[in-house]
């Protein structure tokens, strides 16, 4: 971005010319560039990207689903850029012309000792006002799926949603147990200098955490009563102390919520950046943390319940059902209310939005708008499909709190002898055999059976039965792990079976939608 600013402005200063830059290709459509995008608008007569893609991140793959690979050994996708100011004065808008080339890397180098820019098959493309995309898009697809209200105007406008917590120290400020949390905190307080404490931790080194402070205000205690529990990762479950010594950004704002009481929340994300499409949304009844449910973008919480006397007394209060209200848009539930004949509870929203972010023919349909802002929900005029996509989404909420029933007796069991410990080295350590559809976490202890499609499947960037173990090595797992492991086995296989439930509806869903007040339809905070 900075060669790209900097080049920008010298031609500016020349009052015409050409800047011709290989680069990496993020910037044609990660929703972060928009802004540069439109700056580039406004300034060239003429811009052609070439996407040579190879992207590994975004696990790219040929149309036709042969390889693709990198024209660099790099792990990010390239681009070459030619942007051209002639120096005439006009009021016509830029002309954006977009090429791409996809397969293997000496493919590739043939075709561009081939080509120039002028024997290029250039495609002519007009970036919309809205993310000024510089990647050829549907605009009839666009201008439809943009009609769908935002999750963001689906909830509550009192209820905003907010980033997950940054801790900027999670070695210090996230805890395997809640003993372990306390005990942390405990060693802070006994130590005599910052430089001892940071010998022992990756303390926060910026403005926003002190270390005498946090000794000073910490020595008081009552942080003891402030252990709660985060989802830290896809179905795992650690510990943290809600108290801005520790915990540092809390997003108190919204998090207040998931503490005054029983409530439940969605979490998704904004965009989507390295992924290989959408796969960005999760329950939970707890905290997250920034990245809970995805590798790298920022996560959202929607909480379902509101607690406005949590705004008005202790954090820490337990308040009654009753005190609380829903965090959904008023307007959502009347509209609702008017075509079904009856006003449906906010249970069943809830779960209708969560069984419309896991049907597999939605995330594949709107890819590219899915990658640029938060979700857009379309919402069904059919009450039997209404009410049939919120029990899947219920029943898929069930599985992914590992609340349901269902989940007993588990699809996979634990076999081998061994002390349990997940090994550091790869060759012995955690490995899958797709023959035995084995998961081994050393060379004689292994979960089975793991379906391959359940080993592979994925929340957010995370490879979920990989991530959970990869986290735990060189620890040992103690009974509640090894039962835990297996209970996500069983929700991630029941999760790919209800989603493909959700998609023989989905269809139906989405051919008779409700039409929602226009001021519904903004982009999210």
């Amino acid at each position: 971005m900075k060669f790209l600013r900097f080049a920008q402005w010298k031609i500016e200063q020349a009052g015409r010319g050409i800047v011709g830059m290989i680069t990496n290709h993020s910037y044609l459509d990660n929703p972060t560039f928009r802004g540069m995008r439109q700056s580039l608008m406004r300034t060239f007569d003429d811009i052609y990207v070439l996407d040579l893609h190879g992207n590994s991140l975004k696990k790219e793959a040929c149309p036709d689903g042969s390889p693709d690979k990198n024209v660099f050994d790099i792990r990010q996708g390239v681009a070459i850029a030619f942007l051209v100011k002639r120096g005439t004065n006009t009021t016509q808008s830029p002309k954006v012309h977009h090429g791409e080339r996809w397969g293997l890397r000496e493919e590739k180098y043939e075709w561009l000792e081939a080509h120039d820019i002028a024997n290029t098959d250039w495609q002519a493309i007009s970036p919309g006002p809205r993310s000024f995309l510089f990647k050829p898009s549907d605009q009839a697809l666009q201008k439809a799926y943009e009609r769908f209200p935002s999750v963001v105007r689906v909830f509550s406008e009192n209820g905003t949603p907010a980033p997950g917590i940054v801790t900027t120290h999670d070695e210090f400020a996230i805890s395997w147990t809640k003993e372990e949390a306390r005990r942390k905190v405990q060693m802070l307080l006994q130590t005599r200098t910052e430089g001892e404490a940071r010998m022992i931790w990756k303390l926060c080194s910026q403005s926003q955490w002190n270390y005498e402070r946090a000794k000073k205000e910490l020595a008081d205690g009552e942080w003891r009563d402030q252990v709660v529990p985060i989802l830290y990762r896809p179905f795992d479950i650690r510990w943290t102390i809600f108290n801005p010594n520790v915990a540092v950004h809390r997003r108190e704002r919204v998090m207040r919520h998931m503490l005054a009481g029983e409530n439940v929340a969605i979490s998704t994300t904004r965009s989507v950046e390295i992924s290989s499409g959408f796969q960005h949304a999760f329950c939970t009844p707890n905290l997250i943390q920034h990245h809970s449910v995805s590798l790298k973008e920022v996560n959202y919480l929607f909480p379902l319940y509101l607690y406005p006397s949590a705004d008005r007394g202790d954090l820490f209060a337990h308040h009654k059902p009753s005190e609380r209200c829903p965090n959904l848009n008023p307007k959502v539930v009347v509209a609702l209310a008017a075509t079904y004949g009856r006003e449906p509870t906010s249970e069943e929203i809830f779960h209708y939005v969560y069984a419309v972010l896991y049907a597999p023919s939605y995330r594949q349909k709107y890819p590219d708008f899915l990658r640029l802002d938060f979700p857009r929900i379309p919402f069904t005029s059919n009450r039997e499909v209404f009410q049939a996509l919120a029990g899947l989404g219920a029943r898929l909420a069930a599985f992914h709190l590992l609340k349901s029933p269902d989940l007993d007796p588990p699809a996979a069991r634990f076999e081998g002898q061994g002390d349990g410990r997940v090994a550091k080295s790869k060759g012995q350590g955690l490995r899958y055999d797709p023959e035995a559809q084995r998961v081994y976490i050393n060379q004689s202890q292994y979960f089975a059976p793991v379906p391959v499609e359940v080993w592979e499947y994925q929340i957010g960037g995370y490879q979920v039965c990989e991530k959970w173990l990869k986290d735990r090595r060189e620890r040992r797992l103690e009974l509640d792990d090894i039962r835990t492991y297996c209970r996500i086995v069983t929700a991630l296989k029941h999760t790919i079976e209800i989603q493909e439930e959700i998609d023989g509806l989905y269809p139906a869903a989405e051919s008779e939608t409700i039409s929602l007040p226009v001021s519904m339809n903004g982009v999210g905070p």
